[in-house]
């Protein structure tokens, strides 16, 4: 399908991946067109081996926890069916690529052992690289520059990671790209119209007035601290602070 992405990380017993380690939960959201569609694959692994407890406390996965969950063979096939073809947008895809290449070695998938063949890869962290060199990329200092939410990241997790890295995505790549003002497909707009009005439809004159809800001083800040990320990605004030400010102009 075409512009479709998934978002992928992984959690593990350690590393590397060269010492035997394994994975122990994969979490993936789905985007097609730059938005979230609510699917999503996430999975607890056993991996026939302990964690390292430096890595238990970096993520919080305990051995007994993992006691009964699937192995991996018993999920593969659902996995690559939900990447592939899709652009993975993971961040150090290096190590989570190294580890999913490896569990399908084990295996004997070979075909399946270089996902790369199947699937395209955009690595959050060298794009972060890129852009601010010299500062901390992680995903909380990506959070923090770019202003999303992560005060739910006490310890890492596959599915929590990826949906917030999700959002440092498309923050990092110009947030909402484009605004969809025409109908769905059962207002007569049909799939494939783009943002075409393809009929106007009048309020009745007798409705009640709709309730207006007005920002509050926290979420103007919030909104200032989004056009102000945006601003500094972008290397150009956001669409909606030039639209402010030639109004203000022509006033």
């Amino acid at each position: 399908m075409a512009n479709r992405s998934v978002v992928l990380d992984t959690e593990t017993t350690g590393m590397p991946v060269t010492d035997g380690h394994r994975i122990i939960e994969i979490g993936c959201v789905e985007l097609i067109g730059r938005r979230l569609t609510g699917r999503h694959f996430h999975v607890y692994l056993q991996p026939d081996r302990e964690s390292d407890e430096g890595a238990i406390g970096v993520h919080g996965i305990t051995n007994e926890f993992l006691v009964g969950k699937p192995r991996f063979a018993e999920v593969a096939d659902e996995f690559f069916e939900f990447i592939q073809g899709a652009q993975l947008i993971i961040h150090n895809a290096a190590f989570d690529v190294g580890f999913i290449n490896n569990e399908f070695a084990l295996m004997g998938q070979h075909d399946r052992a270089d996902i790369t063949r199947h699937c395209t890869i955009l690595d959050t962290l060298m794009m972060a690289r890129e852009r601010h060199p010299g500062q901390r990329n992680s995903l909380d200092a990506l959070c923090k520059r770019y202003g999303v939410d992560n005060s739910g990241r006490e310890l890492h997790g596959a599915l929590l990671d990826s949906e917030i890295l999700a959002d440092v995505y498309l923050a990092m790549t110009g947030g909402q790209t484009s605004l969809s003002l025409a109908g769905n497909a059962s207002d007569g707009a049909g799939e494939g119209s783009g943002s075409q009005v393809t009929q106007i439809r009048r309020l009745p004159a007798d409705r009640q007035p709709s309730r207006i809800i007005r920002a509050s001083e926290s979420d103007l800040a919030e909104h200032a601290a989004r056009l102000e990320a945006i601003a500094k990605s972008a290397g150009a004030p956001a669409l909606w602070t030039q639209l402010v400010e030639n109004q203000t102009a022509a006033s």
